[in-house]
């Protein structure tokens, strides 16, 4: 059956484009279907013919029958006019705003005034009203959601915020992500604003190759530049990206200034220190505003850290490492069928990002468990039964174990060493999924050594199911990132 949607839209959700269902129940069912799984007992059954309802709703919008009062919607700044015949009991009913302004009307036509993005979906957010389902695309978001707040829609605004909390990893030709950002910023909607910002900071690799990155505002990117969990392949790849931005967008001193005084210097090795000193144009434009962090760099890389400790705080920014890809600060690692059985590997990372650490190297091994059992639920009297992992039958129903558990991940060192002092280790598990067909980060867990710490470590997954939003073609694909966090000793006195 072809979809009540205008312009031949099809009615299921397709890559950018979403169909919000609010406000009625419809059914999918044929007009005249009388499902056998619906029936009840003594004779009782559900007869749904609430598709065929919302048909002649938007036949009652379409063909204007029954009208009384004509929605005369003008263009601002524009001498465009679209006239919408609708019908005040149905604008009453969901629009309280819409209720107010016929009552206080003197004619039958009800003059309304809207910007240009507006006015061009305000025929989509009428036909809502009458039939309780709307297609939206990436770009109509906004606009469809200004419409929805301005006559007080609840659940069309609801939907709409959903639709874009949800779609964050489509794709657009100029980026979406960042707009929806400052619109949020402008409403206070807070749950898509957190939203943006979390898709921002753990894509933002590819957010910096994209168009998007341009478009970022002076706020948004001091916002990004002081956290410390962007996930990205280097710090020297965020100083490059900045370097682009201001030279696109030409900010104020003040603001350049303070993005190049976010970039965490200690993070970046001192041979390529040296070549931006010498070969940056911006760093030569703004050597005043930095030259103390350079220099803090650079003393950082020459020290051993537990010496550096003694005089500097060594817990500031510019020595906490973010969540790096590069093969120095961890591994990915594809766990194929995951709900099997137990796995392991071992990876080798930097000691510390300290140049006077980097020849030493950490063996670390990690140890995916699908279903461990917390001690307080395994059986007791030396039943070991309850240990061993569950495994999937041919029919994908889980057999073994006397328990299913949850999903751990334990990260340790191969050997302990005495260059450990000093300096303690985060670990963060980044997992990928798929999302509008393109590689995402889906989440990313902190802990120092087990996932166990974290208490929701893939909590939502449902790995047992072969469609699981955390899976990609029955894998899952993690990337472990250790990060050491060095400790202040004594604080010289001055």
């Amino acid at each position: 059956m072809a979809s009540a949607c205008g312009g031949g839209m099809p009615a299921q959700v397709c890559a950018g484009v979403l169909l919000v269902t609010l406000g009625f129940c419809i059914s999918t069912a044929s007009a005249a279907a009388l499902k056998p799984e619906a029936a009840l007992e003594n004779g009782w059954a559900m007869i749904n013919h609430s598709m065929a309802l919302v048909q002649r709703m938007e036949a009652l919008l379409v063909q204007g029958n029954g009208s009384d009062v004509s929605l005369r919607v003008q263009t601002i700044n524009s001498d465009e006019v679209k006239v919408i015949q609708a019908h005040t009991l149905i604008l009453s009913l969901h629009s309280e705003v819409f209720e107010e302004l016929l009552q206080s009307r003197n004619a039958s036509t009800l003059i309304l005034k809207e910007p240009a993005e507006c006015a061009a979906v305000f025929e989509r957010f009428i036909r809502y009203l009458y039939c309780g389902e709307l297609s939206v695309s990436l770009d109509q978001a906004i606009p469809l959601h200004k419409l929805a707040s301005k006559y007080r829609v609840w659940a069309l605004q609801q939907g709409l915020s959903l639709y874009m909390r949800q779609h964050m990893a489509s794709d657009s030709p100029g980026g979406h992500v960042v707009g929806w950002y400052h619109y949020a910023m402008q409403t206070g909607d807070l749950a898509l604003r957190d939203s943006c910002l979390q898709y921002l900071s753990w894509n933002l690799s590819s957010v910096l190759q994209s168009a998007e990155w341009g478009s970022i505002s002076d706020d948004l990117l001091l916002s990004l530049l002081q956290r410390s969990d962007l996930v990205l392949h280097s710090e020297l790849e965020l100083f490059e990206a900045l370097e682009g931005w201001i030279n696109q967008n030409q900010p104020g001193g003040l603001t350049a200034e303070s993005a190049l005084r976010a970039i965490r210097y200690g993070m970046i090795p001192p041979q390529q220190l040296f070549r931006l000193q010498k070969q940056s144009p911006l760093l030569l434009k703004y050597q005043e505003a930095v030259h103390d962090l350079l220099f803090l760099a650079f003393q950082f890389h020459s020290a051993a850290p537990q010496q550096l400790a003694k005089y500097f705080d060594v817990n500031c920014s510019i020595f906490t490492p973010r969540n790096y890809l590069s093969p120095a600060w961890g591994a990915p690692w594809i766990i194929n069928n995951p709900t099997r059985d137990d796995r392991s590997t071992s990876f080798q990372t930097q000691l510390g990002p300290s140049g006077h650490d980097s020849g030493k190297r950490v063996t670390w091994n990690a140890l995916f468990s699908p279903r461990w059992l917390p001690l307080n639920m395994r059986t007791p009297y030396g039943d070991h039964s309850a240990m061993q992992p569950a495994r999937v039958d041919g029919g994908g129903g889980v057999t073994g174990g006397a328990g299913h558990g949850h999903p751990r991940i334990i990260v340790t060192p191969a050997t302990s060493s005495a260059d450990f002092a000093g300096v303690s280790f985060q670990k963060t598990v980044i997992v990928s999924a798929r999302q509008q067909g393109k590689m995402v980060v889906r989440h990313v867990y902190n802990f120092h050594q087990s996932t166990e710490e974290t208490g929701d470590f893939l909590a939502d997954a449902d790995l047992q199911r072969r469609a699981s939003e955390y899976l990609i073609d029955s894998s899952l694909y993690l990337h472990i990132v250790v990060k050491p966090i060095y400790h202040t000793l004594v604080i010289a006195r001055k």
